[in-house]
């Protein structure tokens, strides 16, 4: 799909160097991934799937954090893989061209910053893919 080039771009944009392009693409596989439904119920929302997940796993305070316009906690390699469904790990993984541990490791690094990139008014925003790529401007 198209957007996901855009997708890949602007997550790795909103996480700057520190993270290189491999975080981007990964986070890009994870929330494609909610949005077609697995292991998030919330519809087109990939976002929102992404923290019911999470929340459902016992990290919702953690993730409300990097929500709110607060300080965002720390997420850890091993809370990831508790959090996903191994499938969905397995599947971003693959996409990205790297071993279930290093995805998990970039998830961990990144998805903070991302969530909070992604929320600036301190609320997950109802939207797609595509809808998240185009509200944000740089």
């Amino acid at each position: 799909m198209a957007g996901d080039n855009d997708l890949g771009s602007l997550l790795s944009g909103l996480l700057g160097d520190k993270a290189g392009g491999s975080a981007g693409g990964i986070l890009t596989s994870l929330l494609a991934a909610f949005t077609q439904g697995q292991g998030g119920s919330a519809g087109g929302n990939p976002l929102g799937g992404l923290l019911e997940a999470l929340a459902k796993s016992g990290l919702g305070g953690q993730a409300q954090s990097w929500v709110g316009t607060g300080s965002n906690e720390q997420l850890t390699p091993d809370q990831v893989k508790e959090a996903l469904p191994d499938a969905t790990l397995q599947k971003v993984a693959a996409e990205s061209g790297v071993s279930p541990d290093q995805a998990a490791n970039d998830i961990a690094s990144a998805l903070p910053t991302a969530v909070d990139k992604l929320t600036p008014e301190g609320e997950v925003p109802g939207l797609s893919l595509d809808e998240l790529v185009k509200q944000q401007k740089f």
